[in-house]
């Protein structure tokens, strides 16, 4: 019989040491499937005869996904059982990553993209929903501490395994990876993950999910096509106009029901809506590097994708090193100060990435890597956990759900704006030329890092105090990569 969240049963100390390692395995999948991608952009777009900047969709896809399935994860879990939606999460991640190998066009590779992110949204918040539930508080640290380790391991090996794939095997093969990682697990999972379910659970927001879900896509399909002369300007503006009132609808809807999708009235929280507004803006200006930056070594300089993975890879190498220090940093300087500094020295890094050319010395391309790796580990850090700061422990699960939304939400229209700037700069017949190309980049950069210098006033906001009473224990336990924090304990209740 499976155990409910109120009367648990105890699992077999077998069950307790597979555990972690099971959920550590689905984040690790997660987390490398973020990154892995990134390095292969231009050998993919070539593959599918498409530009580069055309990948933009491939990439902000399957964050949307996330950001649109993530909400009812935990009502899920709670309705069919832990168990049964883990296993079934692996199986659906596993398989949308064979069908994208598979797939023959950019379409089907979208449409696979947004399957692999269906998996992904149950994956890692069930995963975090059976530690919580199967240890005691006493524990709970060290499982957490644990299954965040992949979460940090995943972005380093991603750029770098991204680009040893499609050196030496086939891009295909990025995508196949997965599969023998996904039977293991599923066989795993059905063997000794703990099943837990509530007896009394609340009703689905069905209404909330069809307008919330349906506005968010049709928001970022109109950042995909705005530029690209597929539509005419009025069929655009209209579209847009369809997003938005979907949007407020769903607001609308929020406030008039008692079990909402999303909880927006957490926002009257002062520093939550500071972090999670802030947050929003910040990952907006930041969110398509990741996508921009192997096209600036690739296209606009040449390099390798082996290359161009190790360039990026200090930046993942920074942002784990310097986990240990970052708590000690906002204790010692406080929330409102750290965001405030950091972010404007985050965007005047960016754009210093214009200035990258092809005489540009590979020592100093290292020395900004690692500059904007520290710079966003402690910026992911300070805002992730400040959104806790001061909100009942009753509202930790809708807060949760909440943030982690609007992160993968900026992150899918951070990489369309930074697609969108990028094409706005580079007509469409010279979109495959690299002089043209690294021009347009460097421009995507300026701009890019004008508006997180811009997003600094969210945070103004905030008083010198605030966050002062989070531990440092909490600050460690939140302070992971910039995909998983907060997406995990959306089911927590």
């Amino acid at each position: 019989m499976p155990a409910t969240g109120a009367n648990k049963t105890s699992p077999p100390p077998s069950a307790k040491r597979l555990l972690p390692w099971l959920v550590a395995v689905a984040f690790f999948m997660e987390s490398l499937d973020t990154t892995i991608l990134n390095t292969a952009v231009p050998v993919v777009s070539h593959a599918l005869a498409v530009t580069p900047l055309s990948m933009k969709s491939v990439l902000a896809s399957y964050t949307l996904s996330l950001a649109v399935f993530i909400p009812i994860s935990g009502w899920v879990a709670d309705r069919y059982g832990t168990r049964r939606v883990f296993a079934s999460a692996i199986g659906l991640f596993t398989l949308g990553s064979v069908l994208c190998g598979l797939s023959s066009n950019i379409h089907l590779l979208v449409a696979c993209r947004v399957l692999q992110g269906c998996g992904g949204a149950m994956m890692v918040p069930v995963g975090r929903l059976t530690l919580v539930r199967t240890f005691a508080k006493s524990e709970l640290v060290r499982a957490m501490s644990f299954v965040a380790i992949p979460s940090l391991i995943g972005p380093m090996l991603g750029p770098i395994a991204g680009g040893l794939i499609v050196a030496y095997l086939h891009w295909r093969a990025i995508f196949f990876v997965n599969l023998p990682i996904g039977v293991a697990g599923l066989v795993l999972v059905y063997l000794h993950l703990p099943d837990y379910r509530e007896t009394n659970v609340k009703p689905l927001d069905i209404v909330g999910l069809i307008l919330f879900g349906s506005g968010v896509a049709l928001l970022s399909y109109v950042l995909e096509i705005f530029g690209e002369h597929t539509l005419s300007t009025g069929e655009v503006l209209g579209l847009l106009a369809i997003s938005l009132a979907l949007l407020s609808g769903y607001g609308l809807h929020a406030t008039r029901t008692p079990y909402p999708l999303l909880d927006m009235a957490l926002f009257k929280v002062r520093t939550f809506a500071a972090a999670v507004s802030g947050s929003f803006f910040t990952r907006l200006g930041i969110g398509g590097v990741p996508f921009l930056l192997p096209l600036l070594y690739q296209v606009g300089l040449g390099f390798t994708p082996v290359q161009s993975g190790l360039l990026i890879m200090p930046q993942a190498f920074a942002a784990m090193a310097t986990k240990a220090f970052l708590p000690r940093i906002l204790n010692r300087v406080g929330y409102r100060a750290v965001l405030i500094s950091n972010t404007v020295i985050l965007g005047l890094l960016l754009m210093l990435f214009a200035t990258i050319g092809r005489g540009t010395p590979l020592w100093l391309i290292v020395v900004q890597a690692v500059c904007y790796g520290t710079l966003t580990s402690l910026q992911y850090t300070s805002m992730n956990t400040l959104v806790y700061a001061d909100v009942p422990a009753a509202k930790t699960s809708g807060a949760s759900s909440l943030a982690s939304t609007m992160q993968q939400l900026s992150v899918s229209f951070g990489v369309a704006a930074a697609g969108l700037v990028t094409v706005f700069f580079i007509p469409g017949s010279l979109r495959n030329n690299p002089g043209e190309m690294l021009h347009g980049l460097h421009l995507a950069f300026l701009v890019l890092g004008g508006f997180t210098v811009l997003s600094t006033f969210v945070f103004r906001r905030l008083k010198s105090d605030d966050g002062a009473d989070e531990t440092q224990t909490k600050t460690s336990m939140l302070a992971e990569s910039p995909a998983l924090v907060g997406a995990g304990q959306n089911a927590v209740k």
